[in-house]
């Protein structure tokens, strides 16, 4: 989040997010944590959903899309390249602002949490009072926050290739979301989507894609199939869109792959 265009950048910044999705970028990391309700974050296509007790690294200059369901808080806190913390802390906390990730954080920090937001709603504009609670929290975040979290996550399961072809080989005709193809496996849509690109090494929807090209490659040995009837059984919304995919991933049109 972006603070209102003051000059400055607060240190710290409870906000309520609009229900309309927003998307920047900024030049300074920023630690986000749920207060309130339902928050989806989308950090380089890395999607998630987080509540209260869950937050996001986002790392400078990191693209990151976000938007609220229904009534919904975030507590900001944005960390300048110059920090006032002591080379020390800086060096024991660079760990977790190197990458973008989702994390959880334990219960005796969310106790600690609620008294320091309070403190921040009493005095939003104490810069003071607010910075000293941001140098609280992160200097307590690398004890309380488990930032493997995600890590764990695509250590300890692994997706079932086999249901995944099958399922989209049975509906190749149709839309195919994402949410679909997790449920298939008993899996959250954000937790599929992070397991399935370290796993497989690129998103659901590319693979998809990928599915799609390849039964209308199948499609295409049979010279009695129109090219419309061949895009329509493979998942295409018409010919025209068929044919400009196919071409500009495949580096030919269908008619020339066919001859």
């Amino acid at each position: 989040m972006k603070p209102p265009d003051t000059g400055l950048i607060r240190p710290v910044e409870v906000i309520t997010l609009p229900n309309e999705v927003q998307q920047h970028d900024h030049d300074h990391h920023q630690l986000v944590i749920a207060l309130k309700g339902y928050s989806e974050f989308s950090i380089e296509g890395m999607q998630s959903l987080i509540i209260p007790g869950q937050g996001c690294i986002v790392t400078a200059s990191s693209d990151h899309a976000f938007n609220g369901l229904g009534e919904s808080e975030i507590l900001t806190l944005n960390l300048p390249n110059q920090t006032r913390l002591d080379k020390y802390t800086n060096e024991r906390l660079e760990p977790i602002f190197n990458n973008n990730h989702y994390f959880k954080i334990d219960s005796q920090f969310q106790c600690l949490l609620q008294l320091l937001v309070k403190e921040i709603r009493q005095s939003p504009d104490d810069l003071l009072v607010t910075d000293a609670c941001k140098n609280t929290i992160i200097a307590l975040l690398q004890r309380h926050v488990r930032t493997d979290f995600s890590q764990k996550l695509m250590q300890r399961n692994r997706i079932n290739m086999s249901i995944i072809d099958n399922y989209i080989i049975q509906q190749i005709a149709t839309k195919i979301t994402v949410a679909q193809l997790a449920g298939c496996v008993f899996l959250g849509e954000s937790q599929f989507h992070l397991l399935f690109k370290q796993q497989v090494g690129i998103t659901p929807h590319q693979y998809i894609l990928q599915m799609r090209f390849k039964f209308a490659k199948e499609l295409l040995e049979d010279n009695s199939l129109t090219l419309a009837s061949i895009a329509s059984a493979s998942g295409f919304a018409n010919q025209s869109s068929f044919t400009h995919s196919f071409t500009k991933l495949q580096g030919t049109s269908p008619s020339k792959y066919r001859h």
